[in-house]
């Protein structure tokens, strides 16, 4: 089931992450959170990289360590765009430095966790 599906999911991840990274979030409910932004990018990219991941190891079939590094290159370069897209496509959004490290920190340990719980993805897949 997984192998079927998780291609599509990938995309349109992808496209939300896209839609809703370029778009005006001002309507959107005040959080009373520090760093609730940084911890979204976090999670986001964490996200963005694990389904990647499976993506490259289900669907197009490469081996375990070639899907986790591009999974985890494909999350950082995508984040970097976007934050320059942000800068350069929208007056409303701007690159954000500290965005893109917590993109990337998202990304490096989607791949951590993936990377010491190695057995568990080969025996159940």
């Amino acid at each position: 089931m997984l192998k079927k599906v998780i291609l599509p999911v990938a995309i349109c991840y992808t496209v939300f992450l896209t839609a809703v990274s370029l778009m005006r979030l001002n309507n959107l409910p005040e959080v009373n959170i520090s760093f609730a932004d940084k911890i979204f990018h976090f999670g986001a990219y964490a996200a963005l990289t694990t389904v990647w991941f499976y993506s490259l190891l289900l669907h197009f079939k490469l081996k375990f360590k070639a899907s986790i590094i591009y999974a985890a290159v494909f999350a950082v370069i995508f984040g970097i765009i976007i934050e320059v897209l942000q800068q350069t496509l929208t007056a409303y959004r701007a690159l954000d430095v500290y965005d893109a490290l917590a993109n990337t920190l998202g990304a490096l340990l989607a791949t951590t966790a993936i990377w010491f719980t190695k057995s568990l993805h080969i025996k159940n897949l």
